[in-house]
């Protein structure tokens, strides 16, 4: 059986996907590396609240139940993206791990863990988030210090008695950083000082104020969008602010290296700690797409609004992919409806 399009990803970016191509003609399949639908998110630290309110935090088609003004939590949006798939009977295959893809004779041969495909179209929907980034004197800190990356942290439970430093100054770092500093003597490590958006303004969430002045629609090649993409994302909510306020955490600067078996910083500071929380993000790994010039020199994926120059192939779910929320809930919606339009288009050349 030859497909005519296999997502590859079973996420929210796939799940959008497969929403616009189950409104086609087209045979599609999408394949999820995990047991269940929303694995993803279930496997996140316990107390992850989005920031984004359930009115900005839903796919194509289905709302979120509940108090739409609301912020809902990372089990919430587990159960809602399973019953996205149920409700409108998206075709998936779980625990499909990927391991190849090559292109020949015009088609794309996926061969996974169970078996090989073959598809005239490929949608790699798996997101930005692949490999841990940890820094490469990690491995010198000594065997008692406790180390996770935060997709591996879970709860306070996990970690060792005494002082834990947390490194990144992203909203994970920041919300994870707040819950540990009721528990642990807590640091927290940025390259810059944050910079603080509340949630909501004068009692309406601050994306819906986005959302009525245009941030949200602003396109990466635009003005704004240049100029949003040109800074560090903010910490949205004031929770750590508040904590930094009431020396409830202490701000320090960027993590450089290691000396006697202690944390130092870029103003050559030292502290010891018995856990170190490495929020440092994730890299894009797409090794196993053996397809040349896919990616950059800096390893991007060489496309326009998820279309490569590869005929075919697109990625959906990228950050800045179009917009800033391409590689979210709120966005993700608008890209995959834009590839399903390019994908039925080209189809419909084929056919004639």
């Amino acid at each position: 059986m030859v497909y005519d399009v296999v997502v590859i990803g079973g996420g929210q970016a796939g799940l959008a996907m497969g929403y616009f191509l189950k409104q086609t003609s087209l045979k599609f399949v999408i394949l999820d590396n995990l047991e269940r639908t929303g694995d993803v998110w279930r496997k996140r630290y316990d107390s992850l609240v989005l920031f984004t309110p359930r009115s900005y935090s839903a796919l194509p088609g289905l709302a979120l139940s509940g108090d739409p003004d609301g912020l809902p939590a990372k089990d919430e949006i587990a159960d809602y993206l399973e019953h996205y798939a149920q409700n409108f009977d998206l075709p998936i295959l779980h625990n499909c791990n990927v391991q190849k893809i090559k292109q020949e004779n015009n088609l794309f041969t996926i061969e996974t863990n169970e078996s090989r495909l073959t598809a005239e179209k490929v949608v790699v929907a798996t997101g930005p988030f692949h490999t841990p980034i940890i820094p490469p004197f990690a491995k010198d800190l000594p065997s008692d210090i406790l180390q996770l990356h935060s997709s591996e942290y879970k709860n306070p439970a996990q970690l060792n008695k005494g002082a834990v430093l947390v490194v990144g100054g992203g909203n994970s770092g920041a919300q994870i950083a707040v819950e540990l500093s009721e528990h642990y003597e807590t640091f927290l490590s940025v390259g810059q000082k944050p910079r603080f958006l509340p949630l909501t303004v004068v009692g309406k969430s601050i994306f819906w104020c986005f959302d009525k002045v245009g941030l949200l629609q602003a396109d990466r090649n635009s003005r704004i969008g240049k100029k949003i993409q040109s800074q560090p994302d903010p910490i949205f909510g004031l929770e750590l602010k508040d904590k930094l306020k009431n020396n409830r955490i202490t701000l320090i600067g960027r993590t450089k290296s290691i000396v006697n078996n202690q944390i130092q910083f870029e103003d050559s500071s030292t502290i010891a700690v018995k856990n170190i929380i490495w929020a440092t993000g994730f890299k894009q790994d797409y090794s196993w797409i053996e397809i040349p010039n896919l990616v950059d020199h800096t390893g991007k994926v060489k496309q326009n609004r998820g279309v490569t120059d590869i005929e075919g192939l697109y990625f959906l779910g990228l950050p800045w992919q179009h917009r800033r929320g391409s590689a979210l809930l709120l966005g993700v919606g608008d890209d995959a409806e834009f590839l399903s339009q390019k994908i039925t288009a080209q189809n419909l050349v084929y056919l004639n």
